[in-house]
């Protein structure tokens, strides 16, 4: 859900304030009102200029006064006043410790890196505020997430994929914004070299999610291996064990008749060492043996 939210959070907030805020300014400054996408470069290049001051503005407002908020907790410290001043509870606080909010501050931090990679070009006096805010981010995040939020589980890496798409829509962003310069200045071949640096940006995101996407979908053996000794912990190895035999029937239409079926003529072929090795495991170590394609059959 985290997930999910972030992604929502990260889209509105990127249309909201960078592209809400450019398209408003050329259409109340200009009143141009039909725009085509071979305008986009162009009303890009104008327009970034004009906003940088409030873009400066936000990395002030929104970005330096989240960390003081971060840092300080004010909703906890109010809180917790609240409930020793006047509700009287000094023994158990009611408010107790939450877990980072992945899903509200990794589209701020994205956000700013992309004011960072397309303001760079047209409006560079915003790189040393940004540059103030990220070293201040690493502090206060580092001490909020060693020192303060507790980890109540492992998201293996899931925001990742996140991090990496919007760097490189950032990128594509800057470098089409960079043809628009180009092309304001009447530079025909600087336009021209720019337009290779934009296939070879989407060429190395093709290449990152084929080498390393699959990496952040599927789980490690260390948590299947972690879970299934939960599930002796828990005692449900017993009933995974009596599903041994159809979770890894190949015939997943078929009833279980025939998957026995398929079992006795693989005995009659000469796999009975197999099957005999199979109905022999003992109870206490088959947590270890089983895989993935058990946990979805058995119902996780």
């Amino acid at each position: 859900r985290k997930k999910s939210a972030c992604c929502k959070i990260l889209y509105f907030i990127i249309w909201n304030v960078f592209f809400g805020n450019i398209f408003s300014a050329t259409v109340l400054k200009n009143l141009v009102l039909d725009l085509t996408m071979r305008d986009m470069p162009i009303l890009f290049a104008r327009a970034l200029p004009i906003q940088g001051t409030f873009f400066m503005t936000y990395v002030m407002t929104s970005g330096w006064a989240s960390l003081s908020c971060e840092l300080m907790q004010p909703f906890g410290l109010l809180w917790n006043l609240f409930d020793r001043v006047i509700l009287r509870n000094k023994d158990n606080p009611s408010f107790g410790t939450l877990s980072f909010p992945y899903h509200t501050e990794i589209p701020r931090v994205l956000l700013f890196g992309l004011l960072g990679f397309t303001c760079s070009i047209l409006a560079p006096l915003i790189l040393p505020f940004l540059l103030v805010y990220f070293f201040l981010a690493y502090l206060v995040y580092r001490n909020q997430i060693l020192n303060v939020y507790i980890t109540k589980y492992q998201s293996g890496g899931q925001f990742w994929p996140i991090i990496h798409n919007t760097t490189i829509f950032s990128l594509v962003l800057t470098q089409i914004i960079a043809m628009g310069v180009f092309g304001l200045k009447e530079s025909t071949v600087a336009s021209g070299f720019a337009i290779p640096l934009i296939f070879c940006t989407l060429l190395f995101n093709a290449y990152c999610r084929q080498r390393f996407l699959p990496i952040f979908k599927n789980n490690v053996a260390q948590v299947l291996i972690e879970m299934d000794r939960q599930d002796e912990q828990c005692g449900r190895v017993e009933e995974i064990y009596q599903q041994l035999h159809s979770s890894y029937c190949q015939f997943a239409s078929t009833s279980d008749d025939s998957c026995k079926a398929v079992h006795q003529n693989n005995c009659e072929d000469g796999d009975d060492d197999r099957l005999h090795d199979s109905e022999g495991m003992r109870p206490n170590f088959i947590g270890e043996r089983l895989t993935e394609t058990l946990y979805l059959e058995s119902g996780k």
